[in-house]
């Protein structure tokens, strides 16, 4: 999945931050095709595609849809996008309606350089590849193919060479958290706009195996704000909204630049609310199924009978999501939840509550029991 800095993609448009309104991103999984077999893949992906997958007309509609909610931001997902022939006209259609198209191929040989053009001449605005080890034995070894790193790399210089924006993404686990400087110096090297950093949710394939403990989640964070603080490219965390909390603590300290003094009667730090499941944020399955996000599957409709504006600003499980108050656990005690709010599908994978603490995150708010 992509993330996209919140006040640049709505300057773009013009609009306002209103997440209760419409999302910021939406995410269509334009199939579950998919000729690698990763560890961590939330589709369970196969390299056929689904008969019941959305058809170019329909995914039209779904566009259309997203654009006239106000959405600015679409990224086509899988499995591997490139699985589809008709994703150039999806595109075009797309940027018609006035859309920030993205894509996120798979590092597979489907993703050629001349398909990289096509996809640059029919509008494509960003590119993200995975790349989750600094090396082919780290990142091959995780995507379950060999050669999956050279392909991503290729397709990342591929994207550049044409003039589309790129960015990486890394899910980070036991499997590559010692890694961290040296992904992010190959990151630096690949001249990418953004890493965007994913923390497992333990759903589809991806098992308890791939987390990592709450206080190495929170020392892996604080490594990150660092890395970011010199990096030539921005970061953004997906699964990990906590990072804000720290992002914020790191760079105000005892509240000297104020940031940490804007808290509300309530005790609640106020600041730019945070991009999560169902907040400024939806995704829509291969099928049409409408979710809150990938990693938290808890359908609350489908674009082939409901109105996607409608099912997003209106439907209980989304109404709820937005709801910071609703929060439970150390979560819902949080000064930070607003502008966090934890990781609701992580939480619904652990907890069987999308509205229960996020078990990866290590910090105790006052008042709160260890």
């Amino acid at each position: 999945m992509m993330s996209i800095d919140p006040p640049v993609a709505l300057r773009a448009r013009g609009g306002a931050l209103d997440f209760d309104h419409h999302p910021l991103l939406a995410i269509w999984e334009v199939t579950q095709a998919c000729d690698l077999a990763c560890e961590h893949c939330r589709a369970c992906a196969t390299p056929a595609r689904d008969r019941g997958e959305l058809n170019t007309a329909e995914g039209a509609g779904v566009l259309d849809a997203i654009a006239d909610m106000g959405t600015p931001v679409v990224v086509l997902t899988g499995g591997d996008p490139a699985k589809r022939d008709d994703l150039e006209a999806l595109i075009r259609h797309g940027v018609s309606r006035g859309l920030t198209m993205t894509v996120t191929p798979s590092g597979t040989p489907l993703m050629t350089d001349e398909r990289v053009r096509s996809l640059h001449a029919a509008g494509t605005s960003r590119l993200a590849g995975s790349l989750d080890g600094p090396d082919a034995e780290g990142h091959d070894s995780f995507r379950g193919v060999p050669g999956s790193v050279s392909e991503s790399l290729l397709i990342l210089r591929a994207a550049r060479a044409a003039g589309i924006a790129t960015q990486v993404n890394t899910s980070i686990g036991p499997h590559n958290f010692k890694a961290l400087r040296a992904m992010a110096a190959l990151v630096a090297s690949l001249e990418v706009s953004l890493w965007a950093v994913f923390l497992v949710v333990p759903t589809g394939r991806a098992g308890a195996s791939l987390l990592l403990t709450a206080s190495r989640v929170e020392a892996l964070l604080e490594e990150l704000h660092d890395i970011s603080v010199t990096a030539p490219f921005d970061v953004k965390t997906t699964a990990a909204p906590h990072f804000r909390r720290i992002s914020m603590q790191r760079h105000d300290p005892g509240g000297a630049r104020g940031l940490l003094r804007d808290v509300g009667a309530d005790g609640v730090i106020h600041g730019m609310r945070g991009i999560t499941d169902g907040v400024g944020f939806l995704f829509v399955s291969h099928t049409g199924e409408i979710y809150p996000s990938g990693f938290l599957p808890l359908s609350a409709g489908n674009v082939r009978r409901d109105d996607l504006a409608e099912v997003y600003r209106a439907h209980p499980l989304f109404t709820q999501l937005r709801d910071a108050d609703a929060l439970g656990g150390k979560c819902g005690q949080c000064p930070f939840r607003r502008v966090c709010g934890g990781s609701r599908a992580r939480a619904w994978a652990m907890r069987g509550d999308v509205m229960a603490e996020d078990p990866l995150c290590a910090y105790i708010p006052r008042g709160a029991s260890a």
